[in-house]
């Protein structure tokens, strides 16, 4: 419930009047009585000028044993909000650091508003850059504007509870950079560290800077303090006439800040504050003392919701500012302005380091923003993180408040880019006239060493809490500054005491005699001894000074080498630092200390630190580019006269073209929110003003943008239809990658993750349509001699290990950038890509494919889809060096995108590979690359097990699947299926007849009818070879087979299976010769079905393969089937003599006193089949181990039993490659098997390289008498160039013996006889494999169409489904 507490109107301290309250003590401490403290207090007027400080009152310097610890009314309260409440009493160590946000130990400690980088849309109305005070306006007013907006930052997202505390983690923030240029030594450009680290220490000549990298920018490391520049400060000449006329214009904009960021003073009811009270003091020694007073800050005195609906937390009084608040108190613009735009709809990204900005190129409008992706550890790779840049397109406008110096480069940058700027971008830089220093061991307690757990009872305080302002009464503005207290963090503690103690130049106090000098001593030694906590020694009485006055803005930022390099010229106005130090050199000598200039003073030679950079794209004073970088409203000019770049607005430090002598950050919000409001008012938009609810940090956001609503925004026109669609599809995506990475999240999942470098070369031609990798080799060789190079720097994470190890897909999600300058549009940013490791290749048996698979965007706007895949096959087993470099070749097409509803995967070969193609080539890892992608490794999870066990799971994951393909040969055997998979192209037969030969066998006919009515249908007879059936023919693993081509050719498609192919009667011992009475009878039945319009029956066109080609030539040979009933034969493989390959020459002879086929059945049996199983005999087991060492090419290695067994009978029937994974995983169901005296005959035949007839006479049958039969029918045969059945001998031998009788032929059709070797191309996988449509078929089908319709005949390709798959890529060949 929250607290009851009344209203209570909240008074200045200007309008108190003195009082004293009695206030009952108990135990020396005051009461509380009714929950609120009163304490005794002093009131004063203050003065109006300053005070001279050539004397000081030494009398107000003495400590009074009755002084009071504060001179001011206290604060009586506020008006509090619902659920806010006063602190309630000291508070005890548990509440200064935060341990967790939520209740349940399960889910995330701390709230993350930022996205992934995988998240990101490719436009946005609006992007930020930077998420301090500046860029946390823009982010939040605009997405209250209803825009979609981009926040970019270059630090990581920490929360209270996460910034570090001791020195070693905080040394583990720090990022250097500069030119670090001590005097006593030649100057450097250095860069070091984290470039994400919080804290950014940025040398330069005569000053340097400070400042913080995270979500909520330096807001998260300041003191807090909130000062309204003085009105004389924005009178100066440098103030544009806009606000140096009228300063009071920024008055609405500090309320606005006010009102969001919720200043006030410390507490008066709150605990004393030592350094607060020296400060004081020290003020009455220097006549100052009117002009001190508390400051108002942005820390947090009550617990309850800010403004913007973050719960708050009272401050634990750590002192720990500089290094960031853990304990919740602070309202840093991540828990203001930051949350408040992430509550309305904004995304921010972390890690992105901004790099430059250009315009978009035509037909975009708006600008390119590119940036560096810090994230999946991409820094290992230096020379592309800079340099293959990631990019966001922001359609409106970019605001840039990426602080002072971090704008200032980025504008240079873009400069050298070709963006049109003002000259005077870089210059006018200013430090703010800060000045570090130190009243070291003083005679007072001070407790300014921050503490990560104090004691309630003896607090540090905010880092600032009191100010002696010194700004008005001064004839020149320029002369004023502010004096305020400060503490140093604990992680400075170990080097304090050394650097207070030894630094050169240190003004030791005097006077002090002999006592007073002891006291020194042994204040140091205590602390030298004891610790920096020692409460009685040096450090605990160290006073820390920051000062912040006017410098001579004569500071400007270069880039060298593309650093930045700072230069301060101009930090001194030298004598009016001396003055100052004068100051502080007179205030620490009235409380007995030594006065120690800044470590950068002392040791690098009179430089100065700022931790307030301001300038680099000043504001004009005269409206033009000739005098500043930017106009009033911020907006950049585009060259020295008065045009500007619409929507290029800087929001920050950068802008303000004098040191304002005050902590700026007051007015940099005020600036911001100007600029902000002129560009609301300016594009005609409203900015919600509702008041947000607490937030739910770990939930969704309330408000959400209307970029997810697909039906708020109206498209009109051919284009901004497809960009509609694009838009879906893009959000659809986003939603996807979103839940996936949420549910990772709320189960805790582990994940891993690892970024690659790949670079090559692709060729831009529509030409290259062939999917293999002669293709890409030629596509790659002439893109070489083209100088056209390519390059991807891509992230592939997955944020569920289990999706990669389990999933069939093994997919994780690839996000960064791909360069090619052939192609339009380059750079491409990669988002919510697919990666798949290890993914099983449906084209090619027994291989696993790494595939990357994504649409990538050009910075033109325009689409385009990328896929590429390593092969790895079987040609790695027992090679490493194949294994690398199979792993290494990516081979890479670029296609024109599709959208998602046309991308189907389930009737395409493969999906990726779908839409026009545009180019083709080859990359490689090359091997420092490789190097510093393993160093990029990174399992992600909730703690260290997690990270170690999910590290375990997917290096096990990739060992064994690297395994079973290096030591493919060694696996364990692969047997049947017992389910059909991959069975896509279902061809049924139109009709089946039972034939039964004149010998009273049966057998089987198939009929297909023509499906293409436009051509005279013709009957086509095609004759498997042995041990096969019409599956050959008809196969229904792949997508287009031989049945589908020659039906939609005009064909009347007949396939017979015979005595000798699959079916029970093969078991019977027919052979070849007996298997010529089967294709009679199947001609004769074709010739009464089907006889045709003349008086006879038409003649048949016939194809055969293999030993069905053979057994037909026994038939033509011996007169039994007539030769007048062919029209022409197609003779794959072999034709009438026989010659077996020398692997199955080998076979023969290899065994002289007893042949492999009677030593099989001895000991198996007459009958040999191809297919097994894990059931089988402990025979056929042993026979299924011992074929896996035939020796064969590394290239055609697999671990089919069945595909073993049909090699040891036959020999290897395809080429491993043209088969599909289908097709191989199943070759059991396409084979029978053979009996003994079938394998005998065909063994006989082969060896004597001629047909014959049945034992046992075994009559040669290629007689001149028998051969004379065959006058007048057109013969053409073909065969694989690699057949590793059957000789390349077989065919030319018949070739020749045709020719030598017949000659070449004469008739009106043309050559009689032709031969054909069909390159790259085996034995079976002439008509089994996957790209036998456009490699073996239309040869066939063109001698067909020469023979059955003419010389002038010529096809025309039918409007069908199989059209349709070739045309849409859906059919790789």
């Amino acid at each position: 419930m929250p607290a009851v507490i009344p209203d209570i109107t909240t008074t200045s301290a200007d309008d108190i009047q003195t009082t004293e309250v009695e206030v009952p003590v108990t135990n020396g401490r005051h009461r509380k009585p009714n929950g609120i403290a009163t304490w005794p207090l002093n009131g004063r007027s203050r003065g109006d000028s300053a005070s001279s400080v050539d004397t000081f009152n030494q009398s107000v310097c003495e400590p009074s044993p009755d002084n009071t610890w504060d001179q001011h009314q206290p604060l009586p309260g506020s008006s509090y909000g619902d659920h806010e409440e006063e602190a309630g009493g000291p508070r005890s160590r548990t509440y200064a650091r935060i341990r967790s946000f939520g209740d349940d130990p399960k889910t995330a400690q701390f709230p993350r508003l930022s996205k992934p980088v995988e998240l990101m849309r490719h436009s946005y109305d609006c992007v930020v850059i930077g998420s301090g005070y500046g860029g946390g306006v823009a982010a939040s007013r605009m997405a209250r504007a209803g825009e979609s907006v981009c926040l970019l930052e270059r630090g990581k997202e920490r929360w209270p509870g996460e910034y570090p505390d001791g020195t070693l983690d905080a040394v583990g923030q720090v990022h250097y950079s500069g030119e670090f240029a001590p005097s006593w030594l030649p100057s450097k450009v250095v860069e070091g560290g984290d470039p994400t680290g919080m804290y950014h220490l940025i040398f330069g000549r005569g000053q340097n800077a400070v400042v913080c990298n995270g979500l909520g920018g330096t807001s998260l490391m300041n003191a807090n303090v909130f000062l309204e520049a003085d009105k004389e400060t924005l009178k100066l000449e440098a103030w544009p006439e806009e606000i140096r006329d009228d300063p009071e214009c920024l008055d609405e904009y500090y309320k606005k800040a006010e009102a969001v960021l919720e200043p006030e003073e410390y507490p008066a009811d709150w605990p004393k504050l030592k350094k607060l009270e020296l400060l004081e003091t020290q003020a009455k020694c220097l006549n100052f003392g009117e002009k001190f007073r508390r400051v108002r800050q942005t820390t947090r005195f009550r617990n309850g919701p800010n403004s913007c609906g973050v719960e708050m937390y009272p401050s634990a009084l750590t002192g720990q500012d500089a290094t960031g608040l853990n304990d919740g108190s602070k309202n840093t613009t991540l828990v203001t302005y930051v949350a408040d735009a992430w509550n309305w709809g904004a995304e921010m990204f972390c890690e992105a380091e901004v790099r430059y900005i250009t315009k978009a190129p035509e037909p975009r409008t708006g600008y390119i923003v590119y940036f560096a992706w810090h994230g999946r550890n991409r820094g290992h790779f230096k020379a592309n993180l800079h340099g293959d840049l990631m990019w966001v397109h922001a359609r409106k406008a970019v605001f840039l408040g990426a602080g002072a110096i971090g704008t200032t480069e980025i504008l240079l940058r873009s400069k050298n880019m070709g963006l049109d700027l003002s000259d005077k971008v870089g210059q006018n830089m200013s430090g703010n006239g800060d000045i570090l220093a130190f009243g070291y061991n003083t005679d007072n307690e001070v407790n300014a060493m921050g503490r990560p757990f104090p004691s309630p009872y003896r607090p540090i305080g905010p880092c600032i809490t009191g100010i002696i302002d010194n700004r008005g009464g001064h004839e020149n503005p320029l002369d004023g500054y502010v004096i305020e207290e400060g503490s140093m963090p604990s992680a400075l503690a170990p080097f304090l005491q050394a650097m207070l103690q030894h630094l050169p130049g240190s003004i030791e106090p005097t006077g002090e005699g002999l006592i007073g000098n002891l006291k020194a001593t042994l204040a140091r030694v205590g602390s030298a001894f004891l610790g920096p906590y020692f409460r009685k020694g040096a450090i605990e009485r160290t006073q820390v000074y920051l000062i912040m006055s006017h410098d001579s803005n004569q500071a400007y930022l270069t880039l060298k080498n593309d650093k930045p390099v700072l230069e301060f010229v101009g930090v001194g106005r030298s004598d009016h630092v001396k003055y100052l130090k004068g100051i502080l050199e007179k205030a620490t000598k009235a409380v007995g200390g030594t006065f120690v200039s800044n470590p950068w003073d002392s040791l690098l030679g009179g430089q100065q630190v700022t931790v307030h950079p301001i300038g680099g794209a000043c504001m004009a004073r005269d409206g033009t580019g000739s005098t500043g970088a930017t106009n009033h409203r911020g907006q950049l000019f585009t060259g020295s006269g008065t045009d500007i770049h619409r929507g290029l607005i800087v929001t920050d430090a950068a802008v303000i073209p004098t040191a304002l002598g005050a902590n700026p950050f007051a007015t940099i919000t005020a600036l911001a929110e100007r600029s902000v409001d002129y560009f609301i008012k300016e594009e005609g938009l409203t900015v919600d003003e509702s008041k947000n609810g607490i937030l739910d940090l770990f939930g969704p956001p309330q408000h959400q943008h209307h970029s997810h609503n697909r039906n708020r925004r109206r498209y009109h026109g051919g284009r901004a239809q497809m960009q509609h669609i694009e838009d879906s599809e893009e959000i659809e995506r986003i939603d996807i990658a979103t839940n996936a990475i949420t549910a990772a999240r709320r189960m805790n999942d582990t994940g891993f993750g690892f970024t690659e470098v790949m670079s090559g070369y692709i060729h831009r031609d529509k030409g290259l349509k062939r999917d293999n990798i002669d293709t890409y080799e030629l596509a790659a060789r002439t893109a070489k001699s083209l100088s056209e190079t390519a390059r991807f720097f891509l992230s592939v994470q997955a944020f569920d290990i289990r999706s990669i190890i389990h999933d069939p897909s093994h997919r994780a999600m690839l996000t960064g950038t791909f360069v090619c300058p052939t192609l339009e549009g380059s750079p491409f940013m990669v988002q919510r890509g697919d990666f798949n490791m290890f993914l099983l290749d449906r084209k090619a048996p027994g291989t696993r494919n790494l595939t990357y698979d994504f649409d990538m965007r050009g910075i033109n706007g325009k689409k385009l889809h990328f896929h590429g895949y390593k092969v790895v096959d079987s040609s790695v087993a027992l090679s490493p060096t194949q294994f690398w470099k199979s792993t290494s070749t990516l081979y890479v097409t670029i296609t024109e995108p599709l959208p998602d509803s046309d991308r189907r995967c389930e009737d395409a070969d493969e999906c990726g590979l779908l839409g026009e193609i545009v180019a083709k080539g080859i990359m490689h890892i090359q091997l420092a690359d490789f190097l510093s992608e393993v160093l990029t490794l990174t399992p992600t999870g909730s703690g260290i097990l997690q990270k170690v066990m999910s590290a375990g799971n997917f290096l096990t994951f990739f060992a064994r699947k690297s395994a079973s393909l290096l030591l493919a040969p060694l696996t364990p055997l692969q047997y049947p299926t017992q389910t059909y998979i991959g069975f896509v192209n279902n061809t049924p037969p139109t009709k089946t007849y039972k034939i039964k030969a004149s010998d009273g066998v049966p057998t089987t006919l198939h009929m297909w009818e023509s499906t293409n009515p436009a051509i005279e249908t013709k009957n086509l007879f095609m004759v498997p070879g042995a041990s096969v059936d019409h599956q050959i023919f008809a196969l229904p693993t792949i997508r287009y087979n031989a049945v589908n081509y020659f039906c939609r050719a005009g064909y009347r498609v007949w396939v017979t299976v015979h005595r000798i192919g699959m079916l029970m009667v093969a078991q019977d011992d027919w052979t070849t010769f007996d298997a010529r009475l089967d294709f009679k009878a199947c001609l004769e039945k074709i010739r009464k079905e089907y006889p045709g319009s003349g008086e006879e029956p038409e003649k048949i066109y016939t194809i055969a393969h293999c030993m069905g080609s053979v057994a037909l030539s026994t038939g033509l040979l011996d007169g039994t089937i007539p030769a007048e009933w062919i029209q022409g034969l197609t003779c794959s493989q072999v034709f009438m003599n026989p010659v077996w390959s020398l692997a199955n020459m080998f076979k023969i002879v290899g065994l002289p006193i007893v042949s492999g086929d009677r030593l099989y059945k001895l000991i198996g049996g007459d009958w040999f089949s191809f297919s097994t199983s894990k059931n089988d005999s402990i025979f056929q087991k042993a026979l299924n181990e011992f074929l896996r060492l035939m020796p064969d090419e590394r290239k055609e290695i697999c671990n089919n039993a069945s595909c073993h067994r049909c090699t040891m009978a036959l020999g290897r029937c395809w080429n491993h490659h043209n088969l599909n994974e289908a097709t191989h995983r199943q070759i059991d169901r396409f084979f029978g098997g053979v009996n003994m005296t079938l394998m005998r005959m065909l063994m006989k035949q082969g060896y004597d390289g001629h047909v014959m007839g049945n034992g046992p006479l075994f009559e040669r049958l290629d007689t001149p008498e028998n051969i004379r039969r065959l006058k007048g029918i057109p013969i053409m045969l073909f065969v694989g160039r690699d057949n590793a059945v059957l000789s390349l001998e077989s065919t030319e031998k018949t070739y020749e013996i045709l020719t030598d009788t017949f000659g070449t032929g004469n008739d009106s059709l043309g050559a009689q006889y032709t031969r054909r070797v069909v390159p790259d191309y085996g034995h079976l996988d002439c008509w089994m494999g996957r790209n036998a449509w456009k490699d073996v078929y239309p040869f066939v089908r063109e001698e067909i169409d020469r023979v059955v319709r003419g010389p002038k005949y010529r096809f025309q390709e039918p409007a069908d489904k199989f059209q349709e798959l070739v045309n849409s890529g859906k059919l790789l060949y």
